[in-house]
């Protein structure tokens, strides 16, 4: 019995539609493509054009390198493409596009018109419709590519149909060409709509300027420049103070390798790096470039390649966190490492005078001590603000008061030291204070001094799962130089023969379990590789007293003394909060006594 045969090849033109559901959204998804195409023809000016916003008409014009009639007609093709030659090319890839899908698909479910050359003088002109193309000979023209994007979704009118207002596929439009527009800013962008000029760009190279065109010179005047290299990864652009934000993350502008991402990990990094500096549900302004070897991360992750992934997820994670806060501290946005370590210097002249006195109290009382850190915290003043008034500084940077008339009330619930200070009430969370006192401790930042070690009566032996083993193994010469004399003792198992000093009173054996549970939680459910400052911080923290810890009067006050010497007082390694203060002021105000 013969049967009709129930798979069968797709026609060619199906096969591009199919193909144009995962590429062609929208307007802006043409946009998109079409741009990224000017962009890897090394384009210097490009020129788009949209009618109703983009439902009638897309026009992208470019002054690239253009293409032969005979590459013009190859483009046409599904998956044929002049980005990459095999499979191997992809772990090496610099273009924006490489899958040779996009223009086929776009010509699949509108009318397209091509016209491109590779010099001055004639042009291949190409009309698709429908999928099919007719060529028109040629036309006069500049080198360059101009491509034409009529009545989009004319076939599919199903697609049509789910297309958002007017003003939603513009802005969609305008958000993809606002990112090339600040990604590229050695290209010149003109974007108009309607006949009315949306976009502008000088495309001089400056990325400060670009991003002014784009944002507007109010926001652009109060970012702070960002260059580093971490981890092997350059990190470079721009960034908002704290306290310039916005609702969404609508101005979070992240690229790899000049490709506009978005991710997850980046995303994680950059509210870290912001942690407890900006309000709940506001996200600072951002425009960050991260440069690194094109085998380090994958494109071929969706069909838009607006998605990537890290070879090292953990390394782009510190590499964006660590450059930001570097950057806001030294713009002042951040207490500032110099400008405390000046006071610091200073400090230690002004206890060097014995007619000023000897306690932390007493030195700070004199207006020579006082004033000293009034000129360290003055110089760590916001970009764009004022150096003069000293009482805002104070409710920016809280410590700079801590000792000036000190005295500890008491421990309330066994985890806040309350004390009583010239300036008001500081309520500080005890265990993150000497969380930071400890973190600066071990990673050297009180000078080359060895780690205190403190030698166990007797060795100890720490078993562990296998997983847990292999990992603390790999890291073994980094909890080493945190104060730890441990070694393999077989299997899955360490012998500790000594510990921080630090961890008095505290099971060592504990302590390490922790900290390995910490090291397994980042680097297998968060898939974080752990740093050397990571350990630091897990190690502070597991040393650190909890909430709940007794302290005794002379421990609390030690406990401040110490903090106020710290190169960052104001929060702990993790980015939480150290101090509350209550002003003399708000609390008249709140007893109605003023």
């Amino acid at each position: 019995m013969t049967t009709t045969p129930r798979v069968r090849l797709l026609d060619p033109h199906t096969i591009n539609q199919i193909a144009a559901g995962e590429v062609v959204e929208r307007p802006a998804s043409v946009v998109k493509e079409l741009v990224e195409n000017s962009l890897d023809a090394g384009a210097a000016r490009v020129e788009v054009h949209l009618v109703d916003s983009g439902k009638s008409l897309i026009r992208v014009s470019d002054d690239g390198r253009g293409m032969s009639q005979e590459d013009a007609l190859n483009s046409l093709q599904r998956h044929a493409t002049s980005k990459i030659t095999a499979i191997d090319d992809l772990g090496t890839v610099a273009s924006l596009g490489f899958r040779g899908e996009a223009i086929p698909s776009i010509a699949s479910v509108s009318v397209m018109t091509m016209s491109t050359g590779e010099s001055d003088g004639l042009r291949t002109v190409i009309r698709v419709e429908g999928g099919e193309p007719q060529p028109l000979g040629g036309e006069a023209g500049p080198r360059g590519t101009t491509i034409s994007v009529e009545d989009l979704f004319f076939n599919t009118p199903a697609r049509l149909k789910f297309l958002k207002s007017d003003a939603t596929e513009l802005g969609q439009c305008l958000e993809f060409l606002s990112r090339y527009a600040i990604g590229y800013p050695e290209v010149a962008f003109t974007v108009t709509h309607n006949g009315q000029e949306a976009l502008r760009t000088p495309g001089t190279g400056d990325l400060l300027e670009a991003i002014a065109a784009v944002w507007g010179r109010d926001y652009a005047r109060g970012l702070a420049e960002v260059d580093a290299v971490a981890a092997g990864i350059r990190v470079h652009g721009f960034v908002s103070p704290p306290h310039l934000t916005r609702p969404t993350r609508a101005y979070q502008y992240l690229y790899v390798n000049r490709r506009p991402v978005r991710s997850r990990t980046l995303y994680a990094a950059l509210d870290q790096a912001y942690r407890d500096l900006t309000p709940d549900r506001r996200y600072p302004m951002i425009a960050l470039h991260l440069d690194l070897d094109p085998e380090r991360v994958d494109v071929n992750v969706s069909p838009t390649k607006s998605e990537v992934k890290f070879q090292q997820e953990g390394a782009a994670f510190d590499a964006i966190r660590h450059t930001i806060r570097s950057a806001l501290l030294a713009h002042g946005m951040m207490p500032s490492a110099t400008s405390i370590a000046t006071a610091n210097e200073a400090l230690a002249q002004v206890q060097a005078q014995p007619s000023l006195g000897s306690t932390p109290q007493e030195i700070f009382a004199t207006e020579l001590g006082r004033g000293a850190f009034e000129a360290a915290f003055v110089a760590q003043a916001p970009l764009g603000a004022s150096l003069e008034p000293m009482q805002t500084q104070s409710e920016r940077f809280p410590f700079m008061d801590l000792l000036e008339g000190l005295k500890v009330l008491g421990q309330a619930m066994k985890t806040f030291i309350v004390a009583e200070t010239a300036r008001g009430i500081v309520i500080i969370d005890q265990h993150v204070a000497h969380e930071r006192i400890l973190y600066e401790y071990l990673c050297g930042l009180k000078g080359p001094t060895a780690i205190e070690k403190q030698v166990l009566l007797a060795p100890e032996t720490l078993h562990l799962d296998r997983r847990a083993a292999v990992l603390l193994r790999e890291r073994l010469d980094e909890v080493v130089k945190v104060g730890f004399d441990i070694e393999p003792f077989g299997g899955e198992s360490f012998i500790v023969r000594s510990v921080p000093a630090a961890i008095r009173g505290k099971s060592a054996i504990k302590v390490l379990r922790d900290l390995v549970d910490e090291l397994v939680d980042s680097a297998v459910t968060r898939k974080l590789t752990p740093t050397r400052e990571q350990i630091w911080i897990m190690t502070s923290c597991k040393m650190a007293v909890k909430s709940g810890d007794p302290l005794s009067h002379a421990e609390m006050e030690k406990l401040i003394v110490d903090l106020a010497s710290t190169e960052n007082p104001y929060m702990c390694p993790h980015g939480r909060p150290i101090t509350i203060t209550l002003g003399t002021d708000e609390l008249m105000r709140k007893f109605k006594r003023t």
